[in-house]
Protein backbone atom coordinates (compact mmCIF):
# COMPACT_ATOMS: atom_id res chain seq x y z
CA UNK A 1 0.00 0.00 0.00
CA UNK A 2 1.73 3.30 -1.04
CA UNK A 3 2.09 6.85 1.15
CA UNK A 4 -0.91 7.94 -0.99
CA UNK A 5 -3.54 4.68 -0.52
CA UNK A 6 -2.69 4.80 3.23
CA UNK A 7 -3.22 8.67 3.76
CA UNK A 8 -6.66 8.17 2.00
CA UNK A 9 -7.45 5.34 4.57
CA UNK A 10 -6.41 6.80 7.35
CA UNK A 11 -8.39 9.93 6.76
CA UNK A 12 -11.45 8.05 4.96
CA UNK A 13 -11.83 6.08 7.94
CA UNK A 14 -11.47 8.57 10.48
CA UNK A 15 -13.76 10.57 8.94
CA UNK A 16 -16.11 8.18 8.55
CA UNK A 17 -17.27 6.99 11.93
CA UNK A 18 -16.56 10.70 12.83
CA UNK A 19 -19.51 11.87 11.02
CA UNK A 20 -21.66 8.58 12.04
CA UNK A 21 -21.09 9.60 15.79
CA UNK A 22 -21.83 12.57 14.81
CA UNK A 23 -25.04 11.34 12.94
CA UNK A 24 -26.08 8.98 15.72
CA UNK A 25 -26.39 11.98 17.56
CA UNK A 26 -29.22 13.47 15.42
CA UNK A 27 -31.78 10.71 15.98
CA UNK A 28 -33.94 10.33 18.38
CA UNK A 29 -32.73 8.83 21.33
CA UNK A 30 -34.38 6.22 23.36
CA UNK A 31 -36.20 7.57 26.58
CA UNK A 32 -34.14 5.68 29.00
CA UNK A 33 -30.94 7.30 27.57
CA UNK A 34 -31.27 10.42 27.21
CA UNK A 35 -29.55 11.10 29.97
CA UNK A 36 -26.67 9.41 29.02
CA UNK A 37 -27.15 10.13 25.34
CA UNK A 38 -22.64 10.37 24.70
CA UNK A 39 -23.30 6.48 25.83
CA UNK A 40 -25.72 5.79 23.56
CA UNK A 41 -23.96 7.03 20.38
CA UNK A 42 -20.26 5.12 21.32
CA UNK A 43 -22.14 1.99 21.50
CA UNK A 44 -23.73 2.79 18.44
CA UNK A 45 -20.79 3.83 17.04
CA UNK A 46 -19.02 0.74 18.44
CA UNK A 47 -21.99 -1.64 17.14
CA UNK A 48 -21.72 -0.37 13.38
CA UNK A 49 -17.72 -0.57 13.77
CA UNK A 50 -18.20 -4.51 15.13
CA UNK A 51 -20.34 -5.23 12.79
CA UNK A 52 -17.97 -3.72 9.56
CA UNK A 53 -14.66 -5.29 11.50
CA UNK A 54 -16.32 -8.72 12.04
CA UNK A 55 -18.18 -8.81 8.33
CA UNK A 56 -14.92 -8.06 6.67
CA UNK A 57 -12.95 -10.79 8.43
CA UNK A 58 -15.03 -13.44 6.91
CA UNK A 59 -15.32 -11.89 3.81
CA UNK A 60 -11.35 -11.43 3.68
CA UNK A 61 -10.63 -15.41 4.89
CA UNK A 62 -13.85 -16.21 1.82
CA UNK A 63 -12.35 -14.35 -0.84
CA UNK A 64 -8.52 -15.27 0.38
CA UNK A 65 -8.90 -18.93 2.08
CA UNK A 66 -5.24 -19.76 1.28
CA UNK A 67 -4.82 -17.37 4.29
CA UNK A 68 -6.22 -19.55 6.84
CA UNK A 69 -3.09 -21.56 5.57
CA UNK A 70 -0.02 -19.13 5.95
CA UNK A 71 -1.26 -16.70 9.00
CA UNK A 72 2.63 -15.08 8.66
CA UNK A 73 3.15 -14.10 5.28
CA UNK A 74 -0.18 -14.36 3.10
CA UNK A 75 -1.94 -10.85 2.74
CA UNK A 76 -3.94 -9.43 0.52
CA UNK A 77 -5.18 -5.40 -0.05
CA UNK A 78 -8.75 -6.24 1.85
CA UNK A 79 -7.09 -8.08 4.81
CA UNK A 80 -4.26 -5.25 4.92
CA UNK A 81 -6.29 -2.27 5.09
CA UNK A 82 -8.74 -4.18 7.56
CA UNK A 83 -6.12 -4.15 9.97
CA UNK A 84 -4.86 -0.81 9.43
CA UNK A 85 -8.29 0.82 9.82
CA UNK A 86 -8.58 -1.45 12.92
CA UNK A 87 -5.19 -0.35 14.15
CA UNK A 88 -5.75 3.51 13.83
CA UNK A 89 -9.50 2.33 16.01
CA UNK A 90 -8.12 1.17 18.56
CA UNK A 91 -4.78 3.54 18.56
CA UNK A 92 -6.91 6.89 18.66
CA UNK A 93 -9.47 5.29 21.68
CA UNK A 94 -8.04 2.69 24.00
CA UNK A 95 -4.11 3.43 23.05
CA UNK A 96 -3.58 3.02 27.00
CA UNK A 97 -5.43 0.18 28.22
CA UNK A 98 -4.83 -2.13 24.81
CA UNK A 99 -0.97 -0.91 24.39
CA UNK A 100 0.31 -4.40 23.69
CA UNK A 101 -2.64 -4.87 21.57
CA UNK A 102 -2.03 -2.12 19.32
CA UNK A 103 1.67 -3.35 19.23
CA UNK A 104 0.65 -6.27 17.54
CA UNK A 105 -1.55 -5.29 14.60
CA UNK A 106 0.72 -1.99 14.34
CA UNK A 107 3.58 -4.16 13.25
CA UNK A 108 1.37 -6.40 10.71
CA UNK A 109 -0.32 -2.73 9.20
CA UNK A 110 3.35 -1.81 8.74
CA UNK A 111 5.45 -5.25 7.60
CA UNK A 112 2.21 -6.88 6.15
CA UNK A 113 3.08 -10.00 7.73
CA UNK A 114 1.29 -11.59 10.43
CA UNK A 115 -1.62 -10.06 8.83
CA UNK A 116 -3.75 -13.02 8.57
CA UNK A 117 -3.15 -13.41 12.57
CA UNK A 118 -4.28 -10.24 12.70
CA UNK A 119 -7.47 -11.29 10.93
CA UNK A 120 -8.25 -14.30 13.01
CA UNK A 121 -8.27 -12.40 16.05
CA UNK A 122 -10.50 -9.59 14.25
CA UNK A 123 -13.43 -13.04 14.17
CA UNK A 124 -14.14 -11.65 17.78
CA UNK A 125 -15.96 -8.85 15.85
CA UNK A 126 -18.56 -11.01 15.38
CA UNK A 127 -19.59 -11.38 19.29
CA UNK A 128 -18.96 -7.74 19.72
CA UNK A 129 -21.84 -7.32 17.56
CA UNK A 130 -23.89 -8.90 20.06
CA UNK A 131 -22.05 -7.69 22.73
CA UNK A 132 -22.96 -4.24 22.29
CA UNK A 133 -26.76 -4.86 21.32
CA UNK A 134 -26.79 -6.48 24.51
CA UNK A 135 -25.42 -3.41 26.23
CA UNK A 136 -28.52 -1.70 24.48
CA UNK A 137 -30.60 -4.16 25.37
CA UNK A 138 -33.42 -2.13 27.78
CA UNK A 139 -33.35 0.58 25.11
CA UNK A 140 -33.75 -0.93 21.81
CA UNK A 141 -34.87 -4.40 22.45
CA UNK A 142 -37.18 -3.62 25.69
CA UNK A 143 -36.42 -4.62 29.33
CA UNK A 144 -35.63 -8.25 30.45
CA UNK A 145 -36.44 -10.03 30.74
CA UNK A 146 -38.33 -9.81 27.27
CA UNK A 147 -37.97 -12.51 24.87
CA UNK A 148 -35.82 -10.15 22.66
CA UNK A 149 -33.42 -9.60 25.22
CA UNK A 150 -33.29 -12.95 26.32
CA UNK A 151 -32.49 -14.15 22.92
CA UNK A 152 -29.78 -11.49 22.16
CA UNK A 153 -28.20 -12.32 25.61
CA UNK A 154 -28.19 -16.34 24.67
CA UNK A 155 -26.37 -15.28 21.38
CA UNK A 156 -24.21 -13.01 22.90
CA UNK A 157 -22.84 -15.80 25.30
CA UNK A 158 -23.04 -18.40 22.80
CA UNK A 159 -20.85 -16.43 20.36
CA UNK A 160 -18.81 -15.11 23.08
CA UNK A 161 -17.52 -18.91 23.28
CA UNK A 162 -17.29 -19.61 19.78
CA UNK A 163 -15.56 -16.23 18.28
CA UNK A 164 -13.82 -15.21 21.94
CA UNK A 165 -12.86 -18.78 23.45
CA UNK A 166 -12.56 -21.13 21.35
CA UNK A 167 -10.78 -18.21 18.34
CA UNK A 168 -8.09 -17.15 21.38
CA UNK A 169 -7.57 -20.87 22.45
CA UNK A 170 -6.81 -21.45 18.84
CA UNK A 171 -4.72 -18.33 18.05
CA UNK A 172 -2.45 -19.33 21.29
CA UNK A 173 -1.92 -22.98 20.11
CA UNK A 174 -1.01 -21.42 16.97
CA UNK A 175 1.96 -19.34 18.37
CA UNK A 176 2.95 -22.51 20.67
CA UNK A 177 3.04 -24.43 17.57
CA UNK A 178 5.20 -22.16 15.48
CA UNK A 179 7.15 -19.95 18.03
CA UNK A 180 10.25 -21.72 16.14
CA UNK A 181 9.49 -18.99 13.07
CA UNK A 182 8.96 -15.93 15.08
CA UNK A 183 11.46 -14.06 16.43
CA UNK A 184 11.53 -13.12 19.79
CA UNK A 185 10.17 -10.09 19.76
CA UNK A 186 7.12 -10.87 18.17
CA UNK A 187 6.72 -14.25 19.99
CA UNK A 188 6.32 -12.06 23.45
CA UNK A 189 4.30 -9.16 21.68
CA UNK A 190 1.84 -11.91 20.45
CA UNK A 191 1.97 -13.68 24.18
CA UNK A 192 1.77 -10.26 26.07
CA UNK A 193 -1.43 -9.42 23.88
CA UNK A 194 -2.79 -12.68 24.38
CA UNK A 195 -2.39 -13.08 27.89
CA UNK A 196 -4.15 -9.53 28.46
CA UNK A 197 -7.27 -9.93 25.86
CA UNK A 198 -7.84 -13.32 27.46
CA UNK A 199 -7.89 -12.35 31.09
CA UNK A 200 -10.34 -9.67 29.89
CA UNK A 201 -12.81 -11.93 28.56
CA UNK A 202 -12.70 -14.36 30.91
CA UNK A 203 -13.87 -11.24 33.71
CA UNK A 204 -16.33 -10.06 31.10
CA UNK A 205 -17.74 -13.41 30.17
CA UNK A 206 -18.19 -14.30 34.33
CA UNK A 207 -19.87 -10.89 34.61
CA UNK A 208 -22.52 -11.40 31.42
CA UNK A 209 -23.24 -14.91 33.08
CA UNK A 210 -23.65 -13.48 36.19
CA UNK A 211 -26.14 -11.11 35.21
CA UNK A 212 -28.10 -12.86 33.03
CA UNK A 213 -27.41 -16.29 33.88
CA UNK A 214 -26.82 -17.04 37.58
CA UNK A 215 -28.99 -13.88 38.56
CA UNK A 216 -32.34 -14.85 36.36
CA UNK A 217 -31.72 -17.86 37.94
CA UNK A 218 -31.69 -17.45 41.66
CA UNK A 219 -34.79 -14.94 41.02
CA UNK A 220 -36.40 -17.88 39.81
CA UNK A 221 -35.29 -20.00 42.82
CA UNK A 222 -36.68 -17.40 45.01
CA UNK A 223 -39.86 -16.89 43.53
CA UNK A 224 -40.25 -21.38 43.85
Amino acid sequence: MDLRSTLLLIGGSACSFKLLNTAVGFLPTPEPSRTKAWKWRNISTSLAHSSLTGAGAVLCFYLQPHMAGDLISSCSLLSHSLVFCFCLFVLTLLFKLFSQVISCFSLAAASRLYVGFALVSLLVEINSVFLHTRQSGPEILSPRPSLAFSIISWLNLGTFLVFRGFTLGWMSRWLACHSEHMPRYVLMMGTAGLTLISIMNAVLFYKLLRADILTNTSKSSNNH
